[in-house]
């Protein structure tokens, strides 16, 4: 393999010194034989290794009590190695790990803001062509992905990723703290100016009334490094998550003229005080526990559950603990106008080129194992369990069960259910849970109902030995220099003009391929 990059080396080191990641294998690959693909009998028990993420690492820890993992093993003949982690920063680093160790996992998730484009590069990706089709995977293809999709999502013309199936509803919404309204006599704000009447509100009002100066807000992550695009302030002057085609032209959110504008506002509401002091320092999801805390009034949400009541881990389930009072409820605070443009696929799950070469029989079963999973039996059992154990069916009709430890059930599934969104309607199932609460329903119905922005048509990838990661470093470099040291976002035109034109950043380069690619997508 290529992996011979001075930063990729640098990062096996650290992978290598660093022991205190949350990974978690299921299974091991003992005694497993250094065999040909033919070696494998009937009879033989084929080992494979699957790299996937899920917000619930813990999930397969007791792998003797997985019943999912149990079932999928025995039906199709396989010993499986699962390695779960959360999403981020050790998840790239566990998977860079055995890559350069030369040993990668057959299959894993291309979770990366690149999408897995400098595996390609390093000749980590196997070519697809003989896995992934509508011959040897029909249920993706027939219910999530069609092959005019699957075309538009490759890079450079290779077939060496695949998206996973996704939900096609958006539910980015904010939300906001209603009991705190209330308690203020405020109204749950519809425009910019009643969101920042609202942030003031929460600040200096004393919304949760203990007479302590300890509230604020809004809060998000900046993980140390860049602004983050859940800042109310982007669709207040027209940028859309993540990019969005208008009049002929791409409009990058975060690369726009249009940012010096975002950043002036964003100076005013953090100088005026009315934000959570360590949003720049929150990484991942610390934002969402300052909110648990009661620490500030209004955060942004991307999840169906985000704030269920049946959800045992969603904000509103976490903060009701500590308060029972506390109400979070989604909003728009621009009205009808969208937060975003329409979902399109993300994640690709990717095929090692080791084991393509050395075991493509390996990769044929995992095939067969994900169109599996990409069906209804599969869908049904990493979704909602064993029929007559953790539900019933009537025809197209699921009841579940709601058994005392199906919390803890749900932990496998969050794990296993990392194929396909948890979407019945696909198969023409409608699902029946009691723990919905009528809440439930109307937060769904709110935040399916905020407009979306018409979607891309394709996917955007950079164009060929250019790692577009090098530009988003430099742009959140500078914008961050804006607020910290320039505090002002007067040198925006400046800044981006040296990421556009520089030989090292190649930005004007990037978004040009991106434009001439959505141009060919929309003419086809």
């Amino acid at each position: 393999m290529k992996l011979i990059k001075a930063g990729w080396l640098a990062l096996a080191a650290i992978c290598i010194a660093w022991s205190g990641f949350a990974w978690i294998q299921r299974g091991a690959l003992s005694g497993e034989r250094n065999l040909s693909p033919e070696a494998y009998s009937a009879e033989e028990i084929m080992p494979l290794h699957f790299f996937i993420s899920s917000s619930s690492p813990d999930a397969l820890t007791k792998p003797e009590d997985d019943f999912i993992g149990k079932i999928i093993e025995s039906r199709f003949h396989v010993k499986l190695t699962m390695t779960v982690m959360e999403p981020g920063y050790d998840y790239d680093h566990k998977l860079t790990a055995l890559l350069i160790a030369n040993d990668p996992p057959d299959m894993w998730l291309g979770i990366g803001p690149d999408g897995g484009a400098q595996y390609a590069l390093d000749n980590a990706l196997a070519d697809m062509t003989l896995f992934i089709s509508p011959t040897t995977m029909p249920n993706y293809f027939n219910y999530w992905i069609d092959e005019k999709e699957l075309k538009e999502y490759q890079f450079h013309n290779k077939f060496m990723r695949a998206p996973i199936p996704y939900d096609k509803n958006s539910y980015r919404a904010y939300y906001i703290r209603k009991d705190w309204l209330d308690r203020l006599g405020l109204e749950i704000p519809s425009a910019y100016d009643e969101y920042y009447k609202a942030l003031e509100a929460f600040t200096y009002n004393d919304p949760n009334g203990n007479g302590l100066n300890d509230t604020y807000g809004f809060t998000t992550s900046g993980n140390g490094s860049e602004i983050s695009t859940d800042w109310p302030e982007y669709v207040k002057h027209g940028l859309l998550y993540p990019a969005y085609f208008k009049d002929g032209q791409l409009i990058d959110m975060q690369t726009d003229l249009r940012i010096a504008d975002v950043v002036t506002d964003i100076l005013k509401v953090i100088q005026s005080g009315l934000i959570e002091p360590d949003w720049f320092l929150n990484k991942g999801a610390d934002y969402v526990d300052k909110a648990v805390q009661g620490k500030v009034g209004i955060v942004l949400g991307e999840t169906k559950d985000f704030a269920y009541d049946s959800n045992p881990d969603s904000l509103q389930t976490r903060s009701r603990a500590r308060d029972p009072q506390a109400d979070w409820v989604p909003f728009n605070p621009f009205g009808q106008q969208p937060l975003r443009i329409a979902p399109s696929p993300q994640y690709p799950f990717l095929f090692s080129n080791n084991t393509a070469g050395l075991y493509p029989e390996k990769l044929k079963k995992t095939a067969e194992i994900l169109d599996w999973l990409a069906g209804e039996e599969g869908f049904l059992l990493t979704h909602y369990g064993l029929e007559g154990i953790h539900y019933t069916r009537d025809g197209s009709t699921i009841t579940l069960i709601n058994s005392d430890n199906k919390d803890n059930q749900d932990s496998y599934w969050a794990a296993w259910s990392f194929f396909t969104p948890e979407t019945p309607q696909v198969f023409g199932l409608t699902v029946i849970d009691d723990r919905l609460t009528s809440r439930d329903q109307w937060i769904y119905d709110t935040v399916t109902g905020i407009p979306i922005y018409e979607g891309l048509g394709t996917t955007l990838t950079p164009p060929l030995n250019v790692n577009v990661e090098n530009m988003r470093a430099k742009q959140n470099e500078y914008q961050v220099r804006m607020l910290f040291t320039d505090k002002s976002g007067e040198r925006w035109p400046e800044y981006r003009q040296q990421i556009m034109a520089s030989d090292s950043y190649r930005g004007e380069e990037i978004l040009k391929h991106y434009m001439d690619k959505i141009r060919a997508a929309r003419r086809r």
